[in-house]
């Protein structure tokens, strides 16, 4: 408890607040949305460096011309301190409303209680902060997104179920450190695995969730552990740069080693049909019509359920022709 005291304190002074007002902001309600024809929406991401994020923010520009937004975005280049500046300046410019995937779970909490310190009501997309320091209903109105414990656990289940040998030798590609989806993809995996004696994580490094780096990473664990036959990546970049890895090695991808990773993307489902990639479970960027329609509710008085939860298909070779045409 001392630890966790030391680290919240620490967390807020960093930005500027102080334990005291973070007592006085909880004991507050949320801020309220009045109800008007046209919005200021702002929707600050992260980075832009790979089909899922360019998804996602193209999900909210094209949202905001049917939900009549005012949108303005921004992108963090995979800076968390760039992110708290860029909602600090949309907070500036006079947002109604703010919608904000956090990079990691910690530092964003900064922005999140200066939003919320502004009267404006916050909604974290696709990834949360540390619950431990800011609750939905709370600190932000609600966290929209997908259950990653339970996506990795899928990723588990399928790879015991197909997995075609006697012992499982597991190298695993973490995504970003600190980010929600990286700690619990690996928790639910991990989880179900820790369970089965015929299945060991030999390997578990960070490849910041980015196709090129997965596959150095995937390079380098390659050399000291060749016997490699089970590859589960915290997203489809990662894994196909795993799959290049590898090739590059002399590996067959689909063959001696299994491939299982997590988004949908279309490049891993044309994996998939190519036979290189085992799954992949669903993680939709397409979050805008979900966040025209919550915030509207909103507006409207209605109570927000702290978690408006996504839910997720799982892609393998039965459907992955099927759905491609859909994917990102």
């Amino acid at each position: 408890m001392k630890r966790l005291t030391t680290l919240t304190s620490t967390l807020v002074l960093a930005a500027g607040l102080s334990v005291t007002a973070i007592g006085m902001a909880s004991a507050q309600s949320l801020p309220t949305l009045e109800k008007k024809d046209q919005y200021k929406v702002g929707f600050a991401q992260m980075e832009s460096n790979n089909p899922w994020r360019i998804a996602e923010t193209k999900s909210f520009k094209d949202t905001a011309e049917t939900c009549n937004w005012d949108l303005i975005t921004t992108d963090a280049a995979g800076s968390a301190a760039k992110q708290v500046s860029d909602v600090d300046s949309m907070i500036a410019q006079g947002i109604d409303v703010l919608f904000l995937p956090p990079r990691e779970e910690k530092p964003l909490i900064a922005a999140v209680m200066r939003a919320r310190s502004a009267g404006i009501p916050t909604f974290l997309v696709d990834r949360s902060v540390d619950k431990n320091v800011a609750k939905a209903g709370e600190h932000f109105v609600a966290f929209m997104g997908s259950d990653f414990i339970e996506q990795g656990r899928r990723a588990a289940e399928w790879t015991l179920e197909n997995f075609k040998g006697d012992k499982g030798v597991i190298v695993e590609l973490e995504g970003t450190t600190g980010s929600s989806p990286a700690n619990d993809r690996k928790k639910g995996f991990d989880d179900v695995m820790a369970k089965h004696d015929n299945m060991t994580i030999v390997a578990s490094q960070s490849g910041d969730f980015a196709r090129d780096l997965g596959r150095q990473v995937m390079e380098t664990l390659l050399q000291a552990h060749p016997d490699v036959n089970i590859v589960y990546a915290h997203n489809d970049e990662m894994a196909i740069g795993a799959i290049q890895a590898l090739e590059l090695a002399g590996r067959k991808p689909g063959e001696d080693v299994l491939i299982v990773s997590i988004d949908g993307t279309r490049d891993a489902l044309q994996a998939i049909i190519d036979g290189k990639m085992g799954v992949t479970v669903e993680s939709s960027p397409f979050f805008g019509p979900l966040a025209c329609d919550v915030m509207q509710r909103y507006a409207d008085g209605d109570k927000i359920e702290p978690w408006v939860q996504v839910k997720d298909r799982i892609f393998t070779k039965e459907n992955a022709a099927q759905f491609i045409d859909e994917a990102y």
